[in-house]
């Protein structure tokens, strides 16, 4: 499934006030007053969403941004990132980031960066709380395993639509702002350029593309640190240039990526984009192929990848030809019961394996496919 105005219906109803509601000025709208004070023109107003697919009357304290922010935080799909993998398996060590770790450094750039531009914090935290629930088990490994043997068009930012849309409260969905879930769609830029030319691969809101920035800024950095921590690369062999732009520690490349994307944005051809210097955007582009080539598709990972990629291959072979199992496996997962919805099986069993921890998919295939000792 590739990001597409299709899988972003502008929903009806919006966030303003409910029949019947008190004539006296709400918490919420209050601050929504606030934000026309103080809010840049370029940052997305709480009172003027989109609004959601069903419509809901509004919380009287929160704005609709601080309620989808609360909602995916207290959802079964994010507390499942902290156990899974980034991109050593969990496994390995307590201090390697995982799905939840990395998702919290994203939130956190992306709050610093939208409040130094005054831009809506909350829709970017928001965006970054969601934008990866969607994540497979052992990290991409599982993901290329379902394009393989699920559907070639697989793909973790469609998938975490689909968990705030269709699978998180037993189907319901969560019912998200469109702007919060335009951002979590379309996140992910794979290899592509850390600032796209083409604005259609962007998000809608400036903070949507804020977090995109962010998510690259944080695993850059997280990233390079575990591959270091782990011994599968050295210091020594980081590029000179890297550490000469971008510091020789996280904090001094955290801080100088968000300081460059802060004072290098502005108005161009009368709108808002982001921008980043030459030098540190080109560093910041070198670090990352180095990762690539070192880390990501270094010998050491690439194997653990290989096995993981095996494992969910064959719990997915598995529960195709066995419902009895699966069934009882979703509600243990407090996912949609099977068989709603007119799904088709195989998309059960895909959404299921996509939901996966590691440790989970783990202690299910030693379940499923090692002997059992006898008493």
């Amino acid at each position: 499934m590739n990001p597409s105005a299709e899988n972003l219906r502008r929903p009806s109803g919006g966030t303003g006030h409910s029949a019947g509601a008190s004539p006296r000025q709400s918490i919420r709208e209050a601050f929504e007053e606030r934000e026309f004070g103080f809010m840049s023109p370029h940052g997305c107003l709480s009172a003027r969403s989109r609004g959601r697919a069903l419509p809901e009357t509004p919380c009287l304290i929160r704005t609709a941004f601080q309620v989808d922010r609360d909602r995916i935080l207290y959802s079964n799909a994010f507390r499942r990132l902290k156990h899974k993998t980034q991109v050593f398996l969990s496994p390995l060590g307590d201090e390697y980031r995982t799905r939840l770790t990395h998702t919290l450094e994203v939130a956190q750039i992306a709050r610093t960066v939208s409040r130094a531009m005054r831009l809506n914090e909350d829709l970017a935290e928001a965006i970054a709380m969601g934008h990866d629930l969607g994540h497979t088990p052992f990290g991409h490994s599982g993901e290329t395993a379902l394009r393989e043997i699920f559907d070639a068009s697989f793909s973790h930012n469609a998938q975490s639509l689909r968990v705030v849309d269709r699978l998180e409260r037993r189907g319901r969905g969560l019912n998200l702002t469109w702007e919060v879930r335009d951002g979590i769609l379309k996140h992910s830029k794979g290899y592509g350029k850390i600032i796209p030319d083409d604005p259609r691969e962007q998000p809608a809101t400036v903070e949507g593309r804020v977090v995109r920035v962010a998510d690259i800024m944080a695993y850059l950095n997280h990233d390079l640190e575990d591959a270091v921590r782990s011994g599968v690369i050295r210091e020594s062999q980081v590029p000179p240039n890297c550490v000469k732009v971008l510091g020789r520690d996280h904090s001094e490349r955290a801080t100088t990526m968000i300081r460059d994307l802060v004072f290098s944005s502005g108005v161009t051809g009368g709108e808002f984009r982001l921008h980043m210097s030459h030098v540190v955007y080109d560093a910041m582009t070198e670090l990352r192929h180095f990762l690539y080539e070192n880390v990501y598709r270094s010998p050491h990972v690439h194997q653990e990848f290989v096995k993981a990629k095996k494992i969910l291959t064959e719990l997915y072979i598995h529960f195709l030809e066995d419902r009895t199992i699966l069934e009882t496996e979703l509600e243990s997962l407090e996912m949609q019961p099977y068989g709603e919805n007119n799904e088709s099986h195989e998309r059960i069993v895909a959404d299921f394996i996509a939901s996966m921890t590691d440790r989970y998919a783990l202690d299910l295939y030693t379940e499923l496919f090692f002997p059992a000792p006898l008493v």
